[in-house]
């Protein structure tokens, strides 16, 4: 939701609400040289408290420390999010595809923003039903998510509030989205006015032209 990873030496003033601060050795040939002041460190800064830490041991399964983990869908960019897959699911369930987009247990690791613009890419409106894919629709919207992710990574990810890369550095995707938090504003593809409507709670951006609803 909020927080940064920040990359600093520890010399550099420690921000508010800094939570955890880890300290590390520069300079990996001569550590020892590496003047104090100099010494890189990992800070963890979160305004609202939301994130958590584990500490796994060596050797030590991941999954069995963050037991979250066990009940996550597979990355978007791993191999076992396919095509095939992916309409599998969908094809289990008839709420809107946006939220299906945002079941973390279906794949990890789409929030609101790429959800949206995934849809877009892919031609697809917030409230299709998920089981209205047809195998050419799941390969569009396959190609659509692993594509605005890695347009993400390459900006810096989105900032929106007081989001930060690990240098503190806003994230550049926000210039360029398509629809999210563009309510009203001309759809970069057609002019059309991009609309926002409420689906489980969460917003959801599209442009009623450039994503038609599906034949029922």
């Amino acid at each position: 939701m909020t927080g940064q990873l920040l990359w600093v030496t520890r010399q550099d003033p420690v921000q508010k609400h800094t939570r955890v601060r880890i300290f590390l050795k520069g300079n990996s040939r001569n550590p020892d040289q590496t003047l104090e002041r100099d010494q890189p460190e990992l800070r963890f800064v979160d305004t609202r408290s939301f994130g958590q830490m584990w500490w796994v041991p060596p050797g030590e399964p991941l999954a069995l420390i963050v037991t979250g983990l066990q009940r996550l869908g597979p990355e978007p960019f791993s191999p076992e999010f396919s095509v095939a897959y992916l309409q599998a699911k969908l094809k289990q369930s008839r709420r809107p595809i946006k939220n299906a987009l945002l079941d973390q247990r279906l794949v990890a690791g789409i929030g609101n923003i790429y959800a949206d613009e995934a849809l877009f890419m892919s031609a697809l409106r917030p409230t299709t039903p998920s089981n209205c894919l047809g195998r050419a629709q799941a390969e569009l919207l396959h190609s659509a998510i692993v594509q605005v992710l890695r347009d993400s990574i390459g900006s810096g990810g989105t900032t929106f509030s007081d989001f930060r890369d690990i240098k503190g550095l806003n994230g550049n995707y926000g210039q360029v989205a398509w629809v999210y938090n563009r309510a009203g504003e001309a759809c970069r593809q057609c002019a059309t006015p991009i609309e926002r409507i409420k689906l489980a709670g969460r917003s959801a951006h599209y442009c009623p032209r450039c994503q038609p609803e599906l034949p029922r």
